[in-house]
């Protein structure tokens, strides 16, 4: 073989490797459009943006840290997390292919305006507010910090370990602190969650929940009259 058909030789070897390679590797659009393994596909109950879906109860997770979603995989496929709805799925996919899902919902826009949700937390609320309370405030008898510490102004979501809030389906926000009160999630960092959770009466739960579900519109509505005040100052 010549020096010249070996370099190519080796050049489409490079390239063969390089395309199998890429169609080895699992597709987390593929995933969540169409499903793998017999899982089902994602956006059927999440969406085809990964909104979500309130009255399914299925939280939205375009924009979730991606490894966040992905340990939350894992613990559903190892059952450390509870999810009788999605065990199945989680166990479904392999590793690698959670962790493709995972990547793909994190790349995806969030659903919600951070600007106008983080916005919220500088509007004043009342002790007989007791979702907004909770989250801006927490409950210091009680040694519960408020939710916005850890989730971001507004429950924006901060980093790879707090998600995002507002907007959830208030049932699904309820049903994962509870689950933390049973001891049906891992702890997370420092073993925060568990810890509020368990300091929480059902009716605190059912606040906060419903609190970060509508705060999306709630948003909306105090940036409309913010606007509508500057406009009549000019």
């Amino acid at each position: 073989m010549t020096p010249r058909s070996l370099s190519s030789a080796l050049i489409l070897g490079a390239l063969y490797a390089a395309s199998a390679g890429a169609q080895g590797a699992p597709d987390g659009k593929q995933i969540s459009t169409q499903g793998a393994n017999g899982a089902p596909a994602c956006m059927t109950c999440h969406g085809a943006r990964g909104e979500g879906n309130p009255a399914g109860g299925f939280p939205q997770l375009a924009g979730m840290g991606g490894p966040y979603l992905e340990e939350q995989l894992e613990a559903m496929a190892n059952g450390s997390r509870v999810s009788p709805i999605m065990a199945a799925t989680a166990k479904a996919l392999d590793p690698a292919q959670r962790k493709a899902v995972a990547e793909y919902y994190a790349s995806l826009p969030s659903t919600v305006d951070t600007d106008k949700l983080a916005a919220t937390a500088m509007h004043p609320v009342a002790p007989s507010d007791t979702g907004a309370w909770l989250a801006t405030r927490g409950a210091w008898d009680k040694n519960v910090p408020a939710c916005n510490q850890c989730h971001g102004p507004g429950g924006i979501g901060v980093g790879a370990n707090f998600p995002v809030l507002a907007g959830q389906p208030a049932a699904y926000i309820a049903g994962q602190l509870r689950a933390w009160q049973q001891g049906q999630r891992p702890p997370g960092p420092l073993g925060l969650m568990p810890a509020v959770a368990t300091r929480l009466s059902s009716a605190e739960i059912d606040a906060v929940s419903a609190y970060y579900a509508g705060l999306p519109k709630t948003a909306d509505q105090l940036a409309a009259q913010a606007n509508t005040t500057a406009g009549a100052k000019q």
